[in-house]
């Protein structure tokens, strides 16, 4: 997985945001119609998203994902 919708992003952050209210902390990676996103990585599209949506005025269309790191950053899970 290259990229997310703008559909797959909003339900991920929903999913971040809920996990953070419940338990207070950030989880360490999130799943994404299985495919897995580590926390480095997830930030850093937030991040993106929120620095396009100041200097554009909208929301992009689709979030690519880029490594933050070397290695996998996005791996199937099989659930």
């Amino acid at each position: 997985m290259e990229s997310l919708t703008l559909e797959q992003y909003r339900r991920m952050v929903g999913k971040v945001l809920e996990f953070k209210r419940l338990n207070g902390d950030l989880p360490k990676y999130t799943v994404v119609d299985g495919y897995r996103i580590e926390r480095r990585d997830y930030i850093d599209m937030i991040e993106r998203v929120n620095k396009f949506f100041l200097e554009m005025g909208r929301n992009p269309g689709s979030v690519e994902i880029i490594p933050v790191e070397e290695g996998p950053f996005v791996e199937k899970v099989f659930i």
